[in-house]
């Protein structure tokens, strides 16, 4: 699948595959940022996409940003298909979850993407569900 890409800092690598097994691609911080303790920041990862029709882009943290002490503050990001203008650069919004402000240096790999097929859900309300009532949020633990 051929991805249309622009980075906006050239000085800086295209997002790759780390390993031959690696299911996403790793991006990097396009400038420093400081982040506060406790706060929200948003790190600017150097690419507009252009989403394949039928995907949309996930972005997600790496395994080793809380090692940091940061999180995505939304979990994941899903980049829909239309976000792919010119200056339509993926960030990703990052919380400081630490008491100290943490540094995210200029080409740093702190997020890492995924292409995801998108299937559009059609609803068929009904009156009653087909199985039985499992036991609420958390249920598996209680057995």
């Amino acid at each position: 699948m051929k991805i249309k890409i622009k980075r906006l800092d050239k000085s800086l690598p295209l997002p790759e595959y780390k390993t031959q097994g690696a299911a996403a691609f790793d991006l990097a911080a396009r400038e420093k940022v400081e982040i506060p303790a406790g706060k929200v920041g948003y790190v600017s990862l150097n690419v507009a996409i252009v989403t394949p029709l039928g995907h949309f882009f996930l972005l997600a943290s790496r395994s080793s940003l809380h090692k940091k002490g940061l999180m995505m503050a939304n979990g994941i990001g899903i980049i829909d298909p239309d976000y792919s203008g010119d200056e339509d650069e993926v960030k990703a919004a990052c919380f400081n979850f630490s008491s100290s402000p943490v540094i995210v240096e200029k080409g740093e790999r702190i997020a890492q993407g995924i292409f995801v097929n998108i299937d559009r859900a059609e609803w068929e309300e009904v009156e009653t569900m087909p199985n039985k009532t499992r036991g609420g949020f958390g249920s598996t633990g209680n057995k």
